[in-house]
């Protein structure tokens, strides 16, 4: 990520507006030829591992042409606190390697398409060697019309298909309707494209549809995104001491709440709730091996207590109305000083700062480490290495296939090149201005350079913040100390596909979860929910991932 860029959304902050609700940055296993489960025959299911997945996987070739500020560890993104001048900066595609083609691309766009013709996409086209007609959809209503394309015979040369919209007929469109990219990219085929071959292991085995090397992946750190955020400065100013278990957190709570003077304790804290109470992630790594027989996130008990203690915060009057409402942006709350703690994308660390400290210089905000909920050592799944992919038209030509991968690989330039610099601010003078080591998007770059071109293909993560260099280095930081407690999920890395007759088996949790936490639903409605899910299918879905595990042999580390 970079600064005054707009933030990926993760699944949960993409899910948690409203328009979406209605219609959010590894290392790799080895993974089976894709296998069908409990009866099904069809090729678009399961997974891909063993030989099948190394024959298929391009060669890793980590790239030597920038050193990090603060490397990488435990998961995390590098960190980076300068930004040099254009002319100091490395080139990582000394030859311009596309041939020209016209490519036609359907992407998210979280803001207002700049239009044809703007000197970013023209020097980006330049720099790349390709023009890039954009099809840019609203990012919030991207899954409407990504379903109606792919039903259509009017597919564009590549399509951005992010993680989060992967249900319905969206993987068996994606296994008929794109290229096999392997020709292009397994082993060693790969080292054509550096800073392709630079982007991990894992990224790429999640990148695996239907037993075909099919997208182009955005890498992410192996560390929560969901992250619990604190006001440092007011914490520091009353003497607030950082909570390390949930029974800390609650009576943190009692000494912070003040409705009465328009403050109140947090916002909804569920999505950190599960993480301090261990619970297991989400589709498709919602399954634990227990006695020899697979236990799903929903049939835990740490998923109960992670939703009683959320409500327990509501009960008594700790959170701000407008979560209870669902309304509002409770990041800008948080921000006013209203609430004091809430949970957001870790991205928000940097948004919420570079905008408060224009006016209040002192404004800090830190993330307070996951605990576990009893004070022991907490138990953190680690994030898929990769959510976001670009897919090319299974009838496009060798010229445009290869001028796409040349697009890909000036894309996935990393930080402190001249590549990235341009894809993430535009052309210097026009779009942004360096002074005193400080990067600043003009009127014009605010405008016209929007996070698009990185979702064709990504580095390695990294979070560079020159303007709030303390910043880059607490989220990197924060990730280190969290990543020292990840342990990899059943099923991780792997790209699965689950049959379509469960497509909408998991459709009703999350409202749910919303209910019981503001006291609407009661955790009983829960219990329920999952007797009706086991009888609904999820007993046969339980049965097709044995069957998978068995055949794959892959287990947690």
């Amino acid at each position: 990520m970079t600064p005054n860029s707009p933030s990926v959304p993760s699944r949960r902050s993409f899910l948690a507006s409203t328009a979406v609700v209605a219609a959010a940055v590894g290392g790799g296993i080895p993974l089976l030829a894709a296998c069908g489960g409990s009866g099904s025959s069809s090729k678009n299911e399961g997974t891909t591992t063993g030989k099948k997945l190394k024959d298929v996987l391009p060669a890793y070739v980590p790239s030597a042409v920038v050193t990090p500020d603060i490397p990488s560890k435990n998961g995390s993104a590098a960190g980076f606190t300068t930004a040099l001048p254009a002319a100091q900066l490395a080139v990582s595609v000394p030859k311009k390697l596309g041939k020209g083609s016209e490519l036609s691309i359907l992407a998210p766009l979280w803001g207002t398409s700049p239009g044809e013709g703007n000197p970013y996409w023209t020097a980006m086209d330049e720099g790349a060697g390709v023009k890039v007609k954009w099809q840019n959809q609203d990012g919030n209503t991207y899954g409407q019309k990504l379903g109606a394309v792919l039903a259509s015979s009017n597919i564009p040369d590549a399509v951005v298909v992010p993680g989060w919209e992967l249900n319905g007929k969206i993987p068996s469109a994606i296994a008929n309707k794109f290229a096999d990219l392997g020709p292009y990219l397994s082993g060693d085929k790969v080292k054509a494209y550096p800073n392709l071959a630079a982007i991990p292991t894992g990224a790429w085995q999640r990148a695996i549809f239907a037993g075909k090397l099919r997208g182009l992946p955005m890498p992410a750190e192996a560390t929560p995104n969901i992250t619990p955020f604190y006001r440092a400065d007011i914490f520091e100013e009353k003497g607030y001491s950082v909570p390390t278990t949930t029974q800390e957190f609650f009576d943190l709570c009692k000494e912070i709440n003040a409705p009465k003077s328009k403050v109140w304790a947090c916002a909804d804290m569920t999505w950190s709730a599960f993480n301090f109470f261990g619970a297991l992630p989400e589709k498709p790594y919602y399954w634990k091996l227990v006695d020899g027989k697979l236990v799903n996130r929903y049939e835990t008990d740490e998923y109960l207590e992670a939703l009683e203690w959320s409500r327990s915060l509501y009960s008594a009057g700790f959170v701000h109305p407008d979560a209870k409402a669902e309304q509002g942006d409770l990041g800008n709350v948080f921000a006013s000083g209203k609430i004091l703690m809430y949970n957001a994308d870790i991205s928000d660390w940097y948004g919420k700062t570079a905008v408060q400290r224009l006016d209040n210089p002192k404004f800090r905000m830190a993330a307070m480490d996951i605990f576990a909920h009893d004070g022991g050592t907490p138990v953190l799944y680690a994030a898929s290495p990769s959510n976001i992919w670009c897919f090319v038209n299974e009838k496009a030509d060798k010229k445009t296939i290869e001028d796409i991968l040349a697009l890909a690989n000036y894309t996935a330039a990393p930080y402190g090149t001249k590549e990235q610099r341009l894809r993430a601010y535009g052309v210097e003078g026009t779009h942004h201005t360096l002074k005193d080591g400080v990067l600043t998007k003009t009127e014009l770059g605010n405008n016209q350079v929007f996070a698009t071109y990185e979702y064709i293909a990504s580095p390695a993560p990294f979070r560079a913040f020159a303007d709030q260099p303390d910043v880059a280095k607490g989220m990197v930081e924060w990730q280190q100390r969290q990543g020292a407690h990840l342990k990899k999920p059943l099923f991780y890395g792997m790209q699965i596909q689950e049959p379509a007759r469960y497509a909408e088996l998991n459709a009703q949790f999350e409202d749910l979860e919303k209910d019981i936490v503001r006291g609407r639903k009661k955790i009983s409605d829960m219990q329920q929910n999952v007797s009706d899910w086991k009888a609904k299918g999820g007993d046969q879905l339980r049965d097709w991932y044995k069957k998978l595990l068995d055949e794959t042999g892959e287990s947690a580390s």
